[in-house]
């Protein structure tokens, strides 16, 4: 498992976000840097973010990420009050991981962040993949790349699947916008803040396609799976929030085809998102079964049973 920070001498940064695994180590950074510390109060826009925070599950490296960019831009303003060299810092970022890791909620967050500390404009979130900037004529791809960049000013714009961008070759028109995001980059590149985000083999290999990208991205994080317990966690929120619970058995079912799914195939499991998918059909299926049976109580409408839970999702 690679260390949570580690510096690059091309000055980028890698952070490792959710760990599923408790490290048997440590390095001299990590023994010599405080593991946590109290943000004063006056600190109202960290605060603010750091409210949201809490409630996501795992993501622990990224809450320690977040407060690291904080105190850089924020000791960065005050160098150039006293007259200190400060430039302005480029925040444009790789995310790497499996789909349903928290990769766009980490995103929007950002977006807020940077919104308050008057780093972007606006600080909105304009989402984006291949076939949004990727035309069907030459020409018109760059166009549709720069409509997404207009939109994005003041914000982030981040585009999901980024690798896919390289995929077709030389003649294929994803380098033309793979051509137009840097030049806007480099143009423009304290007005908007650019994620490109995708999984961690096939981003290294995007990368590795166009060499001049990765020294524009001073920000790289990792995003590993979530662990069972910590995909429990979060689907005992998600029926929380509803007014649901599980039964014994239904909690031990689904723990046990998380598992399984993990051991498997783990590149084919979308994490977080799969959970959701399940947790809402459950609910689905266990509305049918109630309807069937026309006999219930409080405690069959509170309960999903391990009969209701659907995985075919």
């Amino acid at each position: 498992m690679d260390q949570p920070i580690k510096f690059k001498n091309n000055g980028q940064i890698n952070i490792i976000l959710h760990d599923q695994k408790t490290r048997g180590h440590v390095n001299k950074m990590e023994r010599e840097a405080p593991t946590s510390f109290q943000v004063p109060t006056k600190h109202t826009e960290l605060k603010n973010i750091e409210d949201e925070m809490a409630n996501l599950i795992g993501l622990e490296e990224m809450k320690k990420m977040v407060k690291e960019i904080y105190a850089w831009l924020y000791i960065n303003k005050k160098r150039e009050e006293q007259g200190l060299k400060a430039g302005k810092q480029v925040l444009h970022m790789l995310f790497k991981g499996n789909p349903g890791t928290g990769k766009t909620t980490v995103a929007r967050l950002l977006g807020k962040l940077f919104f308050h500390m008057n780093v972007l404009s606006k600080g909105h979130l304009i989402e984006a993949e291949r076939a949004d900037l990727v035309g069907e004529y030459i020409g018109h791809t760059a166009q549709k790349t720069r409509d997404l960049v207009k939109k994005a000013m003041g914000g982030i714009l981040f585009v999901d699947e980024a690798y896919s961008l390289a995929r077709g070759g030389e003649k294929d028109f994803g380098k033309e916008a793979i051509d137009t995001l840097v030049k806007h980059m480099e143009d423009k590149q304290h007005d908007f803040v650019l994620i490109l985000a995708g999984y961690s083999r096939e981003m290294e290999h995007f990368l590795s396609l166009n060499p001049g990208m990765k020294s524009r991205f001073p920000i790289v994080l990792d995003f590993p799976d979530y662990s069972v317990e910590q995909l429990m966690e979060i689907s005992k929120r998600m029926l929380s929030e509803k007014e649901y619970q599980f039964s014994l058995d239904a909690e031990f079912a689904l723990r046990n085809h998380l598992r399984e799914l993990l051991q498997s195939n783990p590149r084919s499991f979308s994490n977080g998102r799969y959970v959701r998918n399940v947790i809402e059909k459950t609910i689905r299926s266990q509305a049918m079964r109630l309807l069937v049976n026309e006999t219930y109580d409080r405690s069959d409408l509170l309960t999903i049973h391990r009969h209701d839970l659907e995985f075919d999702v």
